[in-house]
């Protein structure tokens, strides 16, 4: 089952919880799926890997944070990222946005 993003679609998300300031979702990325290059203006994205591997990938410096289950990432509002599954099996995460108003800003790969 695809489930679709805002310009993407990733084999599942499970929506936890939503409200104007902020959110939690499960997403779930078969192997070599990816979330295009975005940002957000107002929101921190907060990730928790529960399982796989989940790769992020930051513009402004550049930077690659390669996680796996149990491991945790911070993106600030207004840094342009990339996420996807590098790894041969399901990659499954929490994330969580909030401090401010919600939007996906799609960015030239």
């Amino acid at each position: 089952m695809d489930a679709i993003g805002s310009n993407y679609a990733v084999q599942d998300v499970e929506q936890i919880m939503s409200d104007t300031r902020a959110q939690a979702r499960i997403f779930t990325l078969a192997p070599g799926q990816n979330i295009p290059w975005h940002h957000h203006s107002e929101v921190t994205d907060y990730y928790f890997v529960l399982r796989g591997r989940l790769m992020v990938k930051m513009r402004t410096p550049d930077k690659v944070c390669e996680l796996q289950a149990g491991d945790r990432h911070q993106i600030e509002p207004g840094t342009p990222h990339l996420l996807c599954n590098p790894g041969a099996i399901d990659c499954e995460f929490l994330l969580l946005q909030g401090g401010g108003k919600y939007d996906w800003i799609k960015l030239d790969g």
